[in-house]
């Protein structure tokens, strides 16, 4: 038998065989990694097949090492230990130990996107603070970058040339209706304009660019209430005192009672993330937009949610 070759070894190879070791079955390790189990079962084949011996006794009980495969497994742990190791020494001399990143954002952003985005991060920088300012107008979000008082922010694209941006989702608006209500096929303005239209002030950022967008299809809104809170506006339809135009990120989740309509035209926000162009950022704020990124990546590529449809980054 050809002698095992530690050139062919790979680090899924290794923190496949953990996973099963501290899980106790190759399922459980699959959801702890985020992979599929086959790609866990081949992982382990092709690592078993590499190194020449059985690793993982599979039954009905689970996976039970080896003999063999505790001691390659204590040896896999210790590489894996050595490799944190040697990013935390990596990490330290790019500052990445302490500090803070300061984002601003408007609420559908810091509720639905940012959340995983900082427990992933906080597990990789557990050192560097996290600090959330809301704000009620997109427009505050891009004054706060250039004030200096945030490092990123999040706003409608497009925006000015004086902030790097990239786009991160489109988040189209939709129609919610009371339950009671009628949907006809297709929906028109003429249905819409039957209803108490339920709006946030005019004063809000979402609201001005909504009037926007309709303004371009020759359409004026005039609300019979004017509420700030989008929960309370959602539960004023829910008791069917009206319906409201609402992007839909901002109104998940939706109240299964609802009836939810597509707009005669289609309307959409594009949300981006900007950073002050040319701005002499700390390591933390590159390294929390990295991982932004890879997120949302992510996201983007398992089911979407019915509410949004991604953009290009």
């Amino acid at each position: 038998m050809a002698k095992a070759d530690p050139h062919r070894l790979k680090l899924s190879q290794l923190r496949a065989l953990v996973a099963i070791a501290d899980q106790g079955s190759f399922s459980d390790a699959a959801l702890h990694m985020e992979l599929s189990q086959s790609a866990v079962s081949h992982a382990i084949a092709t690592l078993e097949d590499e190194l020449g011996v059985l690793l993982l006794n599979r039954g009905r009980q689970g996976a039970v090492l080896t003999p063999v495969g505790e001691q390659i497994t204590e040896e896999a742990r210790q590489v894996l230990r050595s490799l944190s190791n040697l990013c935390n020494r990596a990490d330290e001399a790019k500052g990445l130990q302490t500090g803070e990143v300061r984002i601003a954002a408007f609420r559908s952003v810091a509720t639905h996107i940012l959340p995983e985005v900082i427990r992933q991060f906080r597990q990789q920088y557990p050192g560097v603070t996290i600090a959330i300012d809301e704000k009620s107008h997109y427009e505050l979000v891009e004054n706060d970058l250039r004030q200096g008082r945030a490092d990123v922010g999040f706003t409608y694209l497009p925006t000015r040339d004086e902030f790097e941006q990239w786009e991160l989702l489109r988040d189209r608006y939709i129609m919610l209706l009371p339950p009671s209500a009628q949907l006809p096929a297709p929906f028109t303005w003429e249905d819409l304009a039957a209803y108490p239209l339920i709006l946030t002030p005019g004063d809000d950022g979402d609201r001005q660019y909504l009037d926007r967008l309709l303004h371009r299809w020759g359409q004026q809104v005039q609300p019979a209430y004017v509420v700030r809170e989008d929960s309370t506006i959602l539960s004023m339809v829910e008791r069917g005192l009206g319906a409201t135009i609402m992007a839909a990120l901002a109104a998940e989740p939706i109240p299964p009672e609802l009836r939810v309509a597509e707009l005669p035209q289609p309307l959409e926000r594009v949300i981006g993330v900007i950073v002050l162009r040319d701005a002499l950022l700390p390591p933390p704020v590159y390294a929390f937009l990295e991982r932004l990124k890879a997120v949302w990546l992510k996201s983007r590529a398992a089911q979407p949610s019915p509410g949004l449809a991604a953009g290009n980054s």
